[in-house]
């Protein structure tokens, strides 16, 4: 994606099913747990580069030894950060105490992160500050074994004041406003009722308190807990939680929107936020590793029971589609194969653009993590060429020369790699005032391949803010001397806000949005502006859960936008002709047909909060607050 966006986060679970000591016999080491939520975390650090943090806990150790460890990190590279930490601690102990190299008991009672339990956290920060009080997973203590609560999640509330607003009626006073300690405070009161309601049942039995711990971390009823805390929360999220005896869960929201799989054997339960990289980490086949089912909760007692349960009532299936587009790894088979097919989907259009010109049409991406949509489209552009050369001699005469069938056959895309960035470079620009200077060399590019003849066409994962494309990329690619530059998204145009875990929260962002604008006044119908306020106003108290918003967009086609937006990023030093093509929505269904989540292109959003916050959204627009609306 050539403008940055800071997105989802990801989520890290290992449960060990097996006593410590059959990993040091099987696998060499005590620290297996350890070393795998190193590698599942590391495999999702495209999800989280903000922060990252890791949390255990030891089963069955004597009162007054530390069983809960948790290190988190805000360095420009936290996971490197929170390990390093870590083996540091471990070595440090083993160095001073030799003799217990192979003492695992001695291991497990005397130190830190060696555990049955585990969570971690890789963090884009799309709420609250970067602050290390802001990283994952958070703690909730209490000298009661059952009431700590760690708390870890991929998610974004869209209605946190009014579950903030619910804590206070409850008599609590919470330290902060965020959703993640907002929803923590909420689990943690229910544990407290669950935890309590057990403790004064077995009293009525005449059980003592020492007796009743490990009855009540057995009949602990965590759907229970769960349904009671999530009876009013909105928003997508995968939620991860661990309590201190050793119970663990992760909810998922009921229209699917934020994603989590899962993985069991004899020895591990493995939760993750992509499924490949439980594959990976693992070695294990597609089909074993599951995905959580919406409005359920995976629950992990401590006695090693696993099953799923419905906390809440579904909605229909919205799971993120930009999950598939470009967030999730593309080593997952699925995803593979989906983005291939949005690359296909769009050639139609971008042949329409060439006018079958593929002669003088060179092909190409950017950036890298485009390249798979770009496979799609080289294939739909080789089916085509193939397909023209069968009628040509099919056409032809029947004694056409082996000179001529040669050069007919020899026919094929012309596929280069135009454009390579330069990381180190990126990471360099910090200063506002030279950035726009800087950004323009972001990429190096080839020359030498595209003639004053030829169209350049380039794809992208999806066009977001059109900064970058306008300050950098289209102007590198005019240097090349094209007569035409295509810009081709894999993604329908961005129209709305997202509320449910990706950083983009303000409307006037959007190049599309922009764009729009432009068209309402070259129409004399920026009228429209001021009437979607006004009904944005009224109800933005009520219960109605319509979109107003859309009627800015009513008047004009996807490709009279499109074409808005072209003339917006083409500035007066650029020769080539610019045209931008974006994917249809019906394209997008179909290369994903079980990722329907597209509030972001259709402005369909899947719950109430979400159609309140495109509306506040437009509302801060129009009164010129640069904030979130949510």
């Amino acid at each position: 994606m050539s403008d940055s966006i800071k997105h989802e986060c990801g989520i890290a679970l290992v449960r060990l099913l097996k006593p410590i000591q059959y990993y040091k016999d099987k696998y060499g080491t005590a620290f297996y747990g350890i070393n795998k939520m190193y590698l599942l975390m590391e495999k999702q650090h495209n999800r989280g580069q903000d922060g990252a943090g890791f949390a255990s806990i030891k089963f069955d150790v004597k009162p007054g030894t530390r069983y809960i460890s948790r290190v988190r990190s805000n360095e420009q590279q936290p996971i490197q950060d929170i390990f390093a930490t870590i083996n540091k601690r471990l070595n440090s102990v083993l160095q001073e105490n030799p003799d217990k190299v192979n003492d695992i008991q001695w291991q497990i009672e005397n130190m830190p992160y060696v555990g049955n339990l585990f969570l971690g956290h890789v963090r884009y920060g799309t709420f609250g500050k970067n602050s290390i009080e802001s990283v994952h997973p958070f703690l909730r203590q209490n000298n009661w074994k059952h009431k700590n609560l760690i708390i870890a999640g991929n998610f974004n509330m869209t209605n946190s004041n009014e579950i903030l607003q619910e804590l206070i009626e409850l008599g609590q006073h919470p330290k902060e406003n965020t959703d993640t300690v907002t929803i923590m405070e909420k689990i943690g009161h229910f544990l407290d009722d669950e935890v309590l309601d057990l403790y004064y049942k077995f009293k009525q039995k005449g059980i003592s308190k020492k007796e009743a711990s490990p009855l009540i971390a057995k009949e602990l009823n965590i759907q229970k807990i769960l349904y009671r805390a999530s009876k009013n929360w909105d928003g997508g999220y995968a939620m991860a939680g661990l309590i201190g005896h050793g119970d663990a869960f992760v909810l998922r929201d009921p229209a699917g929107i934020r994603p989590a799989f899962y993985y069991q054997d004899d020895e591990v339960v493995v939760v993750a936020s992509e499924r490949p990289v439980i594959q990976t980490v693992f070695n294990v086949d597609i089909d074993k590793v599951k995905e959580i089912e919406r409005a359920h909760a995976l629950i992990i007692k401590k006695d090693g029971t696993v099953k799923t349960e419905q906390v809440m009532e579904q909605l229909p299936n919205k799971a993120c589609s930009f999950e598939r587009i470009y967030f999730s790894r593309g080593g997952d088979a699925s995803i593979y194969k989906e983005r291939k097919t949005l690359g296909k989907l769009i050639f139609p259009k971008v042949l329409e653009s060439i006018k079958n010109d593929m002669k003088n049409t060179v092909f190409s991406f950017i950036p890298n993590t485009a390249e798979t949509s770009f496979y799609g489209m080289s294939e739909a552009a080789e089916d085509y060429l193939n397909q023209h050369k069968l009628e040509t001699i099919l056409k032809g005469n029947k004694n056409i020369s082996a000179e001529k069938l040669n050069e007919i056959l020899s026919e094929r895309p012309r596929i280069e790699k135009i454009a390579i960035k330069d990381a180190k470079l990126r990471t360099f620009i910090a200063d506002d005032n030279s950035r726009d200077d800087l950004v323009a060399h972001i990429y190096d590019v080839t020359y030498g391949v595209v003639k004053p003849t030829d169209n350049l066409v380039i794809i992208d994962d999806s066009i977001v803010r059109g900064t970058t494309l306008k300050k950098s990329i289209i102007k590198i690619l005019d240097r090349l001397g094209p007569k035409k530059i295509v810009i081709v998204s894999s993604a329908p145009q961005i129209r709305y806000p997202d509320c449910y875990g990706i950083d983009m929260a303000r409307l006037e962002e959007f190049i599309a949005f922009k764009a729009t604008l432009a068209l309402l006044k070259d129409t004399n119908q920026y009228h429209i502006i001021d009437e979607v306020y006004q009904k944005c106003v009224a109800n933005a108290d009520g219960e109605n859960t319509e979109n107003y918003v859309k009627a800015i967009y009513a008047p004009f086609s996807a490709e009279q936008i499109s074409d808005k937006i072209a003339e917006l990023l083409k500035t007066k030093d650029i020769s080539a002709e610019i045209k931008i093509i974006f994917q249809s929505i019906d394209n997008l269904h179909k290369a994903c047909p079980n990722n329907l989540g597209d509030w972001y292109f259709t402005g369909n959003f899947p719950t109430k909060g979400g159609m309140k916050v495109v509306n506040r959204a437009f509302i801060n627009f129009y009164e010129g607050k640069k904030e979130r609306a949510y």
